[in-house]
C-alpha cells in the first residue's frame, strides 16, 4: 500500500512538470516503475479524477482537479489575498518579476507572483516550483536566517545544483555556499548573478518576525542586462521593507501562523553549536 502510494504521488508530480502529457512507457521508464504497475496505477488516478487519458492508447495528463485543490488551499489560507497586493506593487516599482515563497518544513514553494516587465526580456517561470537552495535567491535569504550548520546540513540532504543544470556561478561547495550565506547576512537581503541560471540575476528577502522563525521569502528576478548589482543594492532597503510588512500582516493567515508555530518549534529542538 506504501509503495502504491509513493508511486502515485511522484506520478502526480512527474505530470505536473510536464502538462502536454506522456505516454505510459515514458512515465513508467522515467520513474523505474514496472509498466504493468505504472499502467494501474494510471488507470486507478483515472478513474478518481486527477489524470486523463488524451484518447485512447495516447498519452497520460493531470486534469485539473489537482490545481483546483491547490487553488482551494491557497484561498482558505489567505496567503494571496495578504501578499497579492504588495507582490503587485513591488513589482511596479522594480519592473521585474516579483514571486513569493512560503516554507514547508525544509522545501520553498513559490506560490504567488506578479510581473514588472511590460516590454524587452522578461524571466517568467511557473509558479507552484519548489526552489533549489543552493544557488536560488530564495534559498540564500532563508538560509541566512539559519544557524550556519543547520543551513549547510539542509543544502547537503537536497544536495547542490550542478551548474550545468543551473547557473555558470552556481555554488558547489560547503565554502562557496557558506560565504554566500554570510555575505547575505550583513547585507540583509541575498543577490544572485547567473547561479540560478545562465543571464538572471536575483535577490531575495526573508519573512521574519523579530526573534521567530522566517515563514517565506520575496524575490525580485531579472534579466542580468537589466538588474544589474547596482539595481540590486538600489532596490534592497525597498524590498526588506515589504517582507517587513508581509510579516506583520501575516498574523491574519492560519497558514503562516501554522509555519511560525512550525519554525519556532523546530528551532527550539535544534542542538546548540559548540565552538
Amino acid at each position: 500500500m506504501a509503495i502504491n502510494l509513493d508511486r502515485s504521488l511522484f506520478v502526480l508530480e512527474y505530470l505536473a512538470a510536464r502538462p502536454e502529457g506522456q505516454p505510459l512507457a515514458t512515465i513508467a521508464d522515467e520513474l523505474c516503475i514496472p509498466r504493468s504497475a505504472c499502467h494501474r496505477l494510471l488507470t486507478d488516478l483515472v478513474r478518481c479524477g486527477w489524470v486523463r487519458q488524451m484518447r485512447e492508447y495516447g498519452d497520460y495528463a493531470l486534469t485539473t482537479k489537482l490545481a483546483a485543490l491547490g487553488l482551494n488551499y491557497l484561498s482558505g489560507s489567505g496567503i494571496v489575498d495578504i501578499a497579492q497586493p504588495l507582490i503587485d506593487r513591488m513589482a511596479e516599482l522594480s519592473g521585474e518579476l516579483v514571486r513569493l515563497a512560503i516554507l514547508d518544513g525544509e522545501r520553498l514553494t513559490f506560490v504567488a507572483k506578479a510581473q514588472g516587465a511590460r516590454g524587452g526580456l522578461r524571466y517568467d517561470p511557473d509558479t507552484g516550483t519548489d526552489v533549489r537552495l543552493s544557488c536560488s535567491s530564495a534559498g540564500h535569504a532563508w538560509l541566512s536566517t539559519l544557524p550556519e550548520d543547520q543551513a549547510l546540513q539542509i543544502v547537503a540532504r537536497q544536495g547542490f545544483g550542478s551548474r550545468e543544470q543551473f547557473g555558470p556561478n552556481a555554488p558547489l561547495t560547503v565554502k562557496e555556499l557558506a560565504q554566500i550565506l554570510q555575505d547575505t547576512r550583513q547585507r540583509g537581503f541575498s543577490m544572485i548573478n547567473e547561479m540560478f541560471a545562465p543571464g538572471m540575476t536575483a535577490m531575495g528577502a526573508p519573512i521574519q518576525r523579530p526573534g521567530e522563525a522566517a515563514i517565506g521569502v520575496v524575490t525580485i528576478a531579472g534579466p542580468l542586462i537589466r538588474l544589474t548589482e547596482a539595481r540590486m543594492q538600489q532596490l534592497g532597503p525597498a524590498l526588506m521593507a515589504m517582507a517587513a510588512e508581509l510579516a506583520l500582516a501575516s498574523t491574519s493567515s492560519p497558514i503562516f501562523i501554522r509555519h511560525r508555530a512550525a519554525g519556532d518549534a523546530a528551532a527550539k529542538a535544534t542542538p546548540p553549536v559548540l565552538t
